[in-house]
C-alpha cells in the first residue's frame, strides 16, 4: 500500500468520525479485548438500525478528536476515554437497550495460560472420566481426588482460579483436559458519553425509584434550607403559611386585645377543657339512647293496642 493510499483512508476515517460526531450526540466507549471478528460481527448486526460501531488505531482516534475540540470542547472529556483496546458505538436509541444488546453477546472460551482471568473458576465435585494414571497431575495442584470404578473422582468442589489472577499452564492444562471453558468473552462498556459529559457504566444500572428517592431526598433538603433561612420557595411555602398561622394563634392567645374565631375557640377551649372532653362522648350516648328509645315506644304502643280492643279480659 503506497503512502498516498495510506493518507486516503486516514482522511476517508477523519471524515467518517467526525459526520458520526456531529450527527450522534450518545457514544458508548466500549473495550473489545478477546473480541473476535466473527463476534463482532454478530454485535454490529444486532445494534444495525439504532446504533453504528466504529473501531481505529487509538493514535488515529485521540488525533481526529485533538483537532475537533476547538469546534467542540466537550471532546476533551471523550478524549480522555481512549486508551487501551476501545473503540465507539453512536446511538440513537435507548441507552438501556443498547446497553443490553452490547453486553448480552458474549462467547465461552477455554482457559488460556497467560491470559488474566475474568471471573472465578471452580472446579465442581464429580466423575471425572479419566483413567487414575493422571491422579497426580491432580495431586500437584491440590484437588482432592479418590479412584472410583476404575477412573478418577475429584472429591470436593475446588476454587482453582480467583478473578484478576494470571493462568498458570498447569491450571490452563487441567481445565483443558476436563473440557471446562470457564470463561466468557465480549465487548465491555469503559465509559458513556452523553451530550458533552463522560459517565461510568453504572449510571446505566440506575432504576427510575433510585431516581424518585433521590428527588424526594433532594426536595426535603431544600425545604429545610429554605425554612431555616426563611426563604421562600415551592417547596417551603405551605409550610411557611402553616408556620406563620401558628405564631398567629399563639400571639392572639397572649395577647386579650387582639382575637378573631379561631383564637376566640382555642380560648374557650383552654378556659374549660372539661366540657369539650365531655362533649363528645354525650353526642354519642344520645344518639345511642335515641336509637334505643325507638323500639321500646313502639313495643309499648303494640301491648297498649293488645290490651285495649273495646272489651276487657273476662267479657
Amino acid at each position: 500500500m503506497s503512502k498516498g493510499d495510506g493518507r486516503t483512508k486516514k482522511e476517508q476515517y477523519f471524515t467518517k468520525l467526525y459526520s458520526l460526531l456531529e450527527e450522534y450526540k450518545t457514544i458508548f466507549v466500549v473495550n473489545v479485548d478477546n473480541v473476535g471478528s466473527n463476534q463482532m460481527h454478530q454485535i454490529r448486526q444486532s445494534l444495525r438500525g439504532s446504533s453504528v460501531v466504529l473501531m481505529g488505531k487509538n493514535t488515529m482516534v485521540r488525533r481526529a478528536l485533538r483537532n475537533a475540540v476547538h469546534e467542540n470542547p466537550s471532546f476533551e472529556r471523550l478524549l480522555g476515554t481512549v486508551y487501551g483496546n476501545v473503540g465507539f458505538i453512536f446511538t440513537k436509541g435507548d441507552l438501556k437497550d443498547t446497553k443490553e444488546a452490547i453486553l448480552s453477546n458474549r462467547v465461552k472460551a477455554p482457559a488460556k495460560a497467560g491470559a488474566v482471568a475474568p471471573n472465578n473458576v471452580v472446579i465442581p465435585a464429580g466423575n471425572t472420566g479419566m483413567e487414575p494414571g493422571k491422579t497426580s497431575f491432580f495431586q500437584a495442584l491440590g484437588v482432592p481426588t479418590k479412584i472410583a470404578r476404575g477412573t478418577i473422582e475429584i472429591i470436593n468442589d475446588v476454587d482453582l482460579i480467583k478473578a484478576g489472577d494470571k493462568v498458570g499452564a498447569s491450571e490452563a492444562a487441567l481445565l483443558n483436559m476436563l473440557n471446562i471453558s470457564p470463561f466468557t468473552y465480549g465487548m465491555t462498556i469503559s465509559a458513556v458519553y452523553d451530550n458533552g459529559n463522560v459517565f461510568e457504566p453504572a449510571i446505566l444500572e440506575v432504576k427510575d425509584e433510585d431516581l424518585l428517592s433521590a428527588y424526594v431526598t433532594g426536595i426535603a433538603q431544600v425545604t429545610a434550607i429554605s425554612l431555616a433561612l426563611s426563604f421562600p420557595t415551592v417547596a417551603s411555602v405551605p409550610h411557611l403559611i402553616v408556620n406563620g398561622y401558628k405564631d398567629l394563634l399563639a400571639v392572639g392567645i397572649t395577647l386579650e386585645e387582639y382575637s378573631f374565631p379561631a383564637i376566640e375557640r382555642i380560648k374557650e377551649i383552654l378556659a374549660d377543657p372539661s366540657k369539650f372532653a365531655a362533649a363528645a362522648p354525650v353526642a354519642a350516648a344520645g344518639g345511642a339512647a335515641a336509637a334505643e328509645d325507638a323500639p321500646v315506644e313502639k313495643e309499648e304502643e303494640k301491648e297498649e293496642s293488645d290490651e285495649d280492643m273495646g272489651f276487657g279480659l273476662f267479657d
